[in-house]
């Protein structure tokens, strides 16, 4: 309660701009968790400083968000602005920030970054990665480190920072005012009820993610599309319900991979680099094609995989391209006996591909449900290139490993389908045995 007589302070606001979630660091093609960074770092210092701290995809609005995210960059008190990874729409941001007000506007970066020639004039404070999150020490030093900076701010003493006010002189913002957060971030949303309604996003989708973990895939779903109503853009919550859906197998299999296929469409994978993206469609694709031996959804699924996998060496992405690249090849008639040998070719250099990735994340220690997967990986690509003793060691490990029995059925049915098409290989069949007529028994099941 504040003392009689005074007037309560308002609480002072701080709007980070950044990525969101898993980014790739194109220029060292390092994977960063932003969000790691986000709520390990960001958020606590600027808490702990006193400010009510905000990022884009927690501004909660039925209207344009643009004009919301535009609102926040004039009228924060503090603006944090993340670039790692190059993020272009994070520059862009800071762009506008730097123009709108001379000071309190914050860089960071992850230290491994090669800045563009003019952000070399801008103050940025590092912090470093470990794997793509980060350590306890380092989080707890650029914690402290943010927070100085936040009191700082907070305090009325910083200097100007934007570049724009400090080589345009005669420049004066034509914003003015001590207090730019006493105005609602809109007519109809403050930030109190943003902050709340961000609390019930937060909630639905730890209720959501906790349905998945228990393979109630019905219930996610349900909880995900009311997400995606308040967040129709948000990349994350897309692909947990296109997950949830197909796997829902609501209201029949096939129904439900086409309505995941439509949800994924709206990320544009075509263009997209997010190889979560790229590896659900590859997945909703070769269900598809598994459902219904329609021979684009085959071509599709390849597509994605291939994409996903050579963007950075992604072992989840690459393994399933060398599956579909065995299926595609034991689809080939006599007539395309070259395109079948070139198939299982190409599936074999992605095997051993994905072989020197997996050991290289094993050395650094994953935990327990990744290290699944990477012996799981290991093991089918040792089917995948014949090796069963290696393939058998590689699955005992697996299931030691294993936090779920359908982890272990998934794996041991891919497992049999990859063994039945390698048995009956295109590349034996026509390099040492001669050609044979017709499509393989594995590959029409």
């Amino acid at each position: 309660m504040p003392e009689e007589g005074k007037v309560p302070e308002i609480q002072k606001t701080c709007f980070v701009v950044m990525g969101f979630g898993k980014k790739t660091d194109h220029a060292t093609g390092r994977v960063l968790d932003l969000d790691k960074t986000y709520r390990y770092v960001i958020k606590p210092a600027a808490e702990q400083a006193g400010l009510q701290c905000l990022r884009a995809d927690e501004i909660i609005h039925p209207g344009s968000i643009a004009v919301l995210i535009y609102e926040w960059l004039l009228k924060a008190d503090i603006v944090v602005a993340d670039v790692s990874t190059n993020n272009a729409s994070a520059f862009y941001e800071l762009g506008v920030r730097h123009a709108l007000r001379p000071s309190a506007t914050i860089v960071i970066a992850e230290d491994k970054m090669v800045f563009p020639f003019d952000v070399s004039r801008v103050a940025v404070r590092t912090y470093k990665h470990l794997g793509d999150g980060l350590d306890f020490g380092e989080t707890m030093r650029m914690q402290a480190e943010l927070k100085s900076a936040f009191e700082f701010s907070k305090s009325g003493k910083s200097e100007i920072d934007s570049p724009v006010y400090i080589f345009l002189d005669n420049l004066h913002p034509s914003f003015v005012g001590d207090s730019p957060h006493r105005e609602a971030a809109s007519p109809e949303s403050s930030p109190q009820e943003s902050q709340a309604t961000s609390e019930t996003v937060s909630s639905l989708m730890t209720q959501a993610n906790a349905a998945i973990e228990h393979s109630d895939f019905a219930t996610a779903k349900n909880l995900l599309a009311i997400v995606r109503q308040m967040m129709p853009n948000d990349t994350y919550v897309c692909q947990r319900l296109a997950l949830a859906t197909y796997k829902s197998k609501l209201p029949d299999p096939i129904q439900a991979l086409k309505e995941a296929y439509s949800i994924l469409r709206s990320l544009g994978p075509e263009a997209s680099s997010d190889t979560e993206t790229l590896g659900l469609y590859g997945a909703v694709n070769r269900r598809l094609w598994e459902e219904t031996r329609e021979r684009s959804y085959l071509d599709m699924a390849v597509w994605a995989y291939e994409k996903g996998f050579y963007l950075r060496n992604d072992y989840f992405n690459g393994i399933n391209l060398a599956y579909m690249l065995n299926v595609h090849a034991a689809l080939q008639t006599e007539a395309d006996a070259t395109e079948a040998v070139a198939d299982c070719v190409l599936a074999r250099r992605a095997r051993q591909r994905v072989i020197d990735i997996c050991f290289a994340l094993l050395e650094k220690g994953p935990q327990r449900e990744e290290e699944y997967w990477l012996r799981a990986s290991l093991a089918e690509a040792w089917v995948g290139l014949g090796d069963k003793k290696k393939a058998s060691q590689e699955m005992s490990r697996a299931s030691s490993a294993a936090t779920a029995k359908w982890m272990l059925d998934i794996t041991n049915d891919r497992l049999k389908r990859l063994d039945e098409l390698v048995a009956d290989s295109p590349l034996d069949r026509l390099v040492l045995r001669g050609p044979r007529s017709g499509p393989s028994t594995a590959a029409a099941k």
